[in-house]
Formats: structure tokens, sequence, C-alpha cells
């Protein structure tokens, strides 16, 4: 992972939660270390000691770029989130996401509960004005080019215009930060025709239908989702979350089942040894950690939530996404799209 080169040459500052996630700190710490230049500042939060130890393992350029903010407390993954955060006001996770609200850090970026960095977030960076409900949204490397997914996991129910707004945001990131012209836009249902579904995905379709800021092409159906039908992919946090977990845990399986059969006799190791460059590129194509984490829009300040067990590779990912979505100016772009929404589809 090479270090983060600005496009503006302006410095960004990312808060991340040093002590946030299964293999944290050492893993987060590393990962920071890994792109950490003059162009990308990161604040590490966390218990001092701990996280001078873990640069004892990093590069003197790398270090120089890294700043500590003491937060002797930690959040734990069992912890409830909400009351975790009120209680915890000295927690690395928190006092990450109070760099960002008080105008020291761009962005935050965590590892560790993930409920916990969603209150956190709303807590400290409030959502933005005129926004009904903050989506998270995920970045699926799928094969080909990445489909950005909204909901996977803020808002279990949801209005129709809850599902209009996150379709808005989704695709001003799609095109802002993954760089993709018009991002196509589909709502989840179970069938592609317009009069499928219940009765949130009807008046969904109807007001995505009539909206002049989306490029929208009606339903698509769960097989779609990975098959780059549509580069934005809208649904609820409930059926985003579970559509999520599944699809990662079939990646994961595909890649164990191709190594056991790689490795099954000496014919499969020669030929997994004359594939091992096409297998390699395929393993990266289908990779969660190539973006690092689900985006939360709809606060005022750049939150990026990563999974539990990321490795330094997902952390540094993470980190970069972030800075580049503070350099294209996101939180205002999808300002100003939300204060745009016609004020009759927003009541």
């Amino acid at each position: 992972m090479t270090a983060y080169e600005s496009k503006t040459g302006a410095a960004t500052v990312i808060a991340l939660d040093a002590m946030g996630g299964d293999f944290a700190p050492d893993e987060i710490v590393l990962g920071a270390a890994a792109v950490a230049s003059p162009n990308l500042r990161v604040l590490l939060t966390g218990r001092r000691h701990e996280i001078e130890r873990c640069l004892a393992g990093a590069g003197p350029a790398a270090r120089q770029y890294l700043d500590i903010v003491e937060a002797p407390e930690t959040i734990g993954f069992d912890e409830d989130p909400v009351q975790a955060v009120r209680a915890k006001t000295d927690s690395s996770l928190v006092a990450a996401c109070r760099e960002v609200a008080e105008g020291r850090a761009d962005g935050v970026v965590s590892a560790g509960n993930t409920g916990a960095m969603l209150a956190a977030a709303m807590f400290n960076l409030k959502r933005i004005k005129g926004l009904k409900r903050p989506g998270l949204c995920a970045v699926l490397p799928t094969p080909g080019k990445p489909t950005i997914f909204i909901d996977v996991g803020a808002n279990a129910e949801v209005r129709p215009v809850h599902l209009l707004e996150f379709a808005n945001m989704a695709s001003i990131f799609a095109q802002d930060v993954l760089e993709v012209p018009n991002p196509s836009v589909g709502l989840l249902s179970i069938g592609e025709e317009s009069i499928k579904g219940n009765e949130l995905v009807l008046e969904a379709h109807a007001l995505m239908a009539a909206s002049t800021q989306l490029n929208f092409k009606g339903n698509v159906e769960g097989r779609d989702i990975v098959r780059n039908v549509v580069d934005v992919v809208v649904t609820d946090g409930f059926t985003g979350n579970v559509c999520l977990k599944l699809m990662e845990s079939t990646s994961s399986l595909i890649v164990e089942e191709v190594k056991k059969v790689a490795m099954g006799s000496l014919r499969a190791r020669l030929g997994g040894m004359l594939m091992m460059k096409d297998l390699r590129r395929f393993k990266k194509s289908i990779d969660t950690e190539e973006y690092g984490g689900a985006y939360l829009l709809g606060v005022r300040g750049l939150a990026v939530v990563c999974h539990g067990n990321s490795s330094r590779r997902a952390i540094a990912s993470a980190l970069k996404y972030a800075a580049r979505a503070s350099e294209q100016r996101l939180i205002g772009k999808l300002e100003e799209r939300i204060a745009a929404l016609d004020a009759a589809t927003v009541k």
C-alpha cells in the first residue's frame, strides 16, 4: 500500500480510532503508517503508550505524519452502542468523531463497534440539514467495476422518501469518489417490473422514476447486485445488511474452496502454479478490503465504518478513500443535493 497522493496538493486530516477492531491497535496503527504522507495526516485516538509501542514498527518517514490524541477508554463489541457512547466520552471511538465535529479532522475511520460508531457520528456530527435518515453505503468489489450498495445496516425500517435520499447520496458518492460518470441507480425488488414489490418498493419506485436528478433504471433483483447491471443499488438497511453478509461470506467461501482444490493433488498444484497470477487477480476483484469499509452518508462529516476484523490493508484503504471524499468536497455536495430535492417529496 503506497502513501496517499493528493490531487489538489492540500493536506487532509483523518481521525482514526486506534483501539477499535479485533486486531487493534497493531493492525490499525500500521495501516495508518502505510498511507500517512504530507498529503494525508492521521490523528490516532487511543491510549498513547500502546499506540507508541505499535509505531516502533513503523518507519520514521511515516511517523512524522501521525499524531496521537490521548483517549484512555474503549468501547467493546458487546456493549450497548448508545449507552456506551453516552457514558464513555473519553473512548477512542467518540474522541475520533469529536475531532471531526470540532474541526480538527476532515473525517473519521473506525473498525470498532458498528452501532457505537453510528451513534457517535449521529451525536457528534449531526445530520445534514433537511435529511430524514443517513444511510450506510458499502462499495462492493464486483468483477469489472464496483457496485455501490445502500443502506447496509443503518436503518432497519424506512419510508419511501428515505430510499430516495439514499439513492441521491449514493449517486454523488459514486460520481465524485469512485469517478463513475452519471451513475445508474436500481431499486432492489423481487422482480424487474415496476408493479413488483411491497408497498415500500412501489412508492419508492414512483419517487425515483419522477426524479430529474437520478439516472434511475428501475427495479433490480438480488442476482443483479453483483452483475454490474447498475452502479448503485438501493434498499432498506435490514435487507441490505442480510445481502451484504451473505455476499461477503460467499466470496470468502469461494476463495477458500479454490485454494483447497488447487492443493488437492500434484496435478492441481501444478495447475494452480500456472494460474497463480490469474487467481490473485480474481481474489482482488472480490476482495472486501479493497475499499476499506462502509460510508455513513448523511452526517455533516466523513465517517467510515470498517469491519471488526480489518487488516492494516483495509484500514489503509479506508483512510485513502476518506481522504479522496474530503478532497472532492463530498459533504458539501450531499448538502446541496438534499437541499435541492423537491419539497413535496421530503415531507
